[in-house]
């Protein structure tokens, strides 16, 4: 059945009536330059080590191995908060479950790394618990973006007149082309894995590829409230989340929680579906159980793969996006809480071909 699915790439834009300034995200690290945000600071105590590095080149994989040899560490011994690019400079926090150490220890840890692993230490401090995936406010992002179709100055103004459609009303918070796959590769291998046309003996795999077709749903379900004209106001029965502290509630009465929305203290939420997700209700329920209908998958697919689901803000709100004009570039720099694409920012600001965004691997998921 999966090879007779059609994968739907292309989505709309909220500002859809803006020209972008083209571009390309080119694959070179000084391009793009990701910091991540910390959900805790390190304590001072404990068997885990909190190794903050900037590296350049190596995928977040490819140092926790590393890190593994290095200090003799089994499999699983090595954590960190989210992926992270290779064609990047990226700087983020491991954790080395290394036992009750002494000050002096992390030191000699440091200088060990930067000997033995091509990256730089910025700081070494002992914590209390592993780092594990989420683990993370989420990411300050830095990308310059070349070969514009424009001249800089145009390309600035453009840039600009997107920034304030955004601030004003936000993004959908769609997931970016890099867990979607390559003209959909990974949906229609994901869905293969619900339906139990494929199976999948990598457990990370499996699950990428199932939370890539989860994904996908949750995507669709952005375009039809974008296309309705349900974007910039509540529905009866969303399930809204809190801007400030994250709490979500039932919508009741759209009248009184209308002006929370619009002055972006609470957005709506999209599903992650799977049996235990907390469903919508009246008019936003019936939108979520429309889009589920529509595809080949229900609930008891996801419920045997023990894909429980969830939901995830709908409304993407990105109020530090700033631009800048450097030579014949266009700087964007911004923060992103967890589970956020950058290139989903990008491709607002550009509007140009996926091709020209997938450079960039990002996904802390």
């Amino acid at each position: 059945m999966q090879n007779e699915f059609t994968v739907v790439t292309g989505l709309p834009y909220v500002s859809a009536a803006l020209p972008g300034f083209g571009g390309k995200l080119r694959a070179s690290p000084e391009h793009f330059i990701v910091e991540e945000m910390g959900l805790y600071a390190a304590t001072g105590d404990g068997q885990h080590l909190y190794v903050n590095l900037t590296k350049v080149g190596l995928t977040t994989k490819e140092v926790q191995h590393k890190l593994e040899k290095l200090f003799n560490l089994g499999p699983g011994a090595v954590g960190f908060a989210g992926m992270k690019d290779k064609v990047a400079t990226t700087t983020q926090t491991f954790s080395l479950s290394v036992g009750h150490q002494t000050a002096a220890f992390a030191d000699e840890a440091a200088q060990r790394i930067e000997a033995e692993v091509p990256v730089k230490v910025n700081w070494v401090q002992f914590h209390r618990n592993k780092l594990k995936l989420g683990h993370l406010l989420g990411n300050r992002f830095v990308i310059t973006v070349t070969e514009l179709a424009v001249a800089p100055d145009e390309a600035l103004r453009r840039g600009n007149a997107i920034v304030a459609e955004m601030l004003h009303r936000g993004t959908p918070n769609f997931f970016g082309v890099q867990r979607i796959g390559p003209a959909g590769n990974n949906v229609r291998q994901g869905l293969a894995v619900l339906l139990g046309e494929r199976s999948r003996g990598d457990k990370w795999l499996r699950r990428f590829l199932i939370s890539s077709y989860q994904s996908y749903l949750c995507n669709q379900y952005l375009v039809r409230r974008l296309e309705m004209g349900a974007f910039d106001h509540l529905l009866r029965g969303d399930v809204a989340k809190k801007t400030a502290t994250g709490g979500m509630f039932d919508v009741v009465e759209v009248e009184a929680e209308q002006p929370r929305y619009a002055a972006q203290e609470i957005s709506f939420t999209a599903p992650l579906y799977g049996p235990r997700m907390w469903a919508a209700k009246d008019e936003a329920g019936a939108l979520e159980n429309a889009v589920l209908a529509a595809a080949p998958v229900t609930l008891e697919h996801f419920a045997r793969a023990r894909v429980e689901g969830t939901r995830r803000v709908g409304r993407l709100l990105v109020p530090d996006l700033t631009l800048t004009v450097r030579g014949d570039a266009i700087v964007a720099s911004f923060t992103l809480s967890k589970g956020a694409f950058a290139t989903v920012v990008m491709r607002e600001l550009m509007k140009v071909d996926d091709d020209r965004l997938s450079v960039i691997a990002e996904d802390d998921e």
